[in-house]
């Protein structure tokens, strides 16, 4: 078993040393810590080298499991990361105190794979890499920066900010469509109830009384029958029409076809590719103000977007500026990024500010998200309640003509 030597102070502020015998560096920190001892120096025996070696290189393959993080979470870790580490905690003091005061299983396993991979002499960059699949490369090339520079506190509360941001881009497009998702089913199910159950009673009565039913009547019978009769194979091809889609936008080909196609919607359209114009904008506004350079830094924004077809676009801008084009000029080039954000990006450039000219187009856009889901939430309630009640009012003329024509009828034969 590795053996290191220590040296740490007691809880009268004398120093001690001494030797412990365990498996990993990790250990001998919650040893110290349970003989109420503060580590100072943890050395490894020289004979312990390579089982070390061999230990790292299994953590390396992953014998801990790594843990996922909801958006919520990863946002709550980070800011209170930063503020413990704005507090004047060393990072593994901070990550001691989430570990023992989350509520949140999941941040607390995060916060001890940080720990013990931190005592193993890692960086907190390649930590947060082997801890969680959540923390993605521009999460971990933002923490590396920090790290690098001193301001790793300023980096994460940053890093907090913006994921806040982005996660309300997404929820505010989600939040949007709950409204008008639940109008439109409850169109579709007043339509079936209409046609299943209302439609075939008044039928049934108006029959009884052999008199000619008008035309309007007429009509909406034979939509309610034959709906009635052929339901089953309306679902039938609308299941494998769904299904066809759905196996086509899973393909490459699809995928890419679709994420373009949903940009291009009336009314929808534009809020979308708002959102993702934010997106971009906020993500290598904050990546350019934190010193990353601007390839890589668009490499990374690149990356982070959610729409596959900005992804390949922001490949085509990626490859322009390494080719030595100014990214405003790659931006035009591509011909997929609207004059506002190519003309900021220009004047960035100019002046040098590229990252605050970014961070204040994302403000812009974000507004503009905002106005775009108004109009959107504005339009489409009232066009759903309109058609719910053309619908309304023409299965009701249909049934009141027809009892009207019903009892002129059996006026006359009297």
């Amino acid at each position: 078993m590795p053996s290191f030597t220590y040296t740490a102070l007691n809880p009268t502020g004398q120093q001690v040393s001494g030797k412990l015998q365990v498996g990993t560096r990790a250990e001998v920190f919650r040893k110290l810590e349970q003989q109420s001892l503060t580590p100072m120096k943890v050395i490894e025996d020289a004979s312990a080298a390579a089982t070390a070696k061999g230990k790292a290189k299994a953590q390396a393959a992953g014998d801990f499991e790594q843990v996922k993080l909801k958006r919520a979470q990863l946002i709550t870790f980070t800011e209170e990361l930063a503020d413990l580490l704005d507090g004047g905690l060393q990072i593994d003091q901070a990550l001691r105190v989430m570990a023992e005061r989350e509520d949140s299983t999941n941040v607390k396993k995060i916060a001890d794979i940080l720990r013990n991979e931190l005592r193993e002499g890692s960086t907190v960059s390649k930590a947060l890499r082997k801890a969680s699949p959540s923390f993605d490369d521009m999460y971990i090339n933002m923490t590396a920066a920090g790290e690098a520079s001193g301001s790793l506190p300023d980096i994460l509360r940053r890093q907090a900010m913006n994921l806040n941001i982005l996660h309300e881009l997404q929820s505010k497009v989600t939040q949007a469509m709950i409204y008008p998702s639940m109008l439109t089913v409850a169109c579709i199910g007043m339509i079936i109830v209409f046609t299943t159950v209302v439609v075939p009673q008044i039928t049934s009565l108006l029959g009884s009384t052999g008199s000619k039913l008008p035309l309007a009547t007429e009509v909406l019978i034979k939509v309610s029958g034959f709906l009635g009769q052929w339901w089953w194979l309306m679902l039938a091809v609308g299941t494998v029409s769904f299904l066809v889609f759905r196996g086509y936008v899973n393909t490459p080909v699809g995928r890419m076809w679709w994420a373009s196609a949903r940009m291009k919607v009336p009314l929808l359209g534009p809020v979308i590719s708002t959102r993702l114009y934010a997106q971009f904008a906020h993500s290598l506004g904050n990546l350019v103000v934190n010193g990353v350079p601007l390839l890589n830094a668009l490499k990374l924004a690149s990356k982070a977007m959610t729409n596959v077809f900005m992804q390949s676009q922001l490949s085509k801008a990626v490859a322009l500026v390494g080719e030595g084009a100014s990214l405003s000029n790659a931006l035009r080039k591509v011909g997929e990024f609207p004059t506002l954000l190519v003309d900021m990006v220009a004047v960035g450039e100019q002046t040098g500010m590229l990252g605050r000219s970014l961070e204040k187009t994302a403000a812009r856009y974000d507004k503009e998200l905002d106005l775009r889901i108004n109009r959107l939430t504005t339009f489409i309630s009232p066009a759903i309640m309109v058609f719910m009640a053309v619908i309304v009012g023409t299965v009701a003329y249909s049934i009141v003509t027809a009892v009207f024509s019903t009892s002129q009828g059996i006026h006359s034969n009297v």
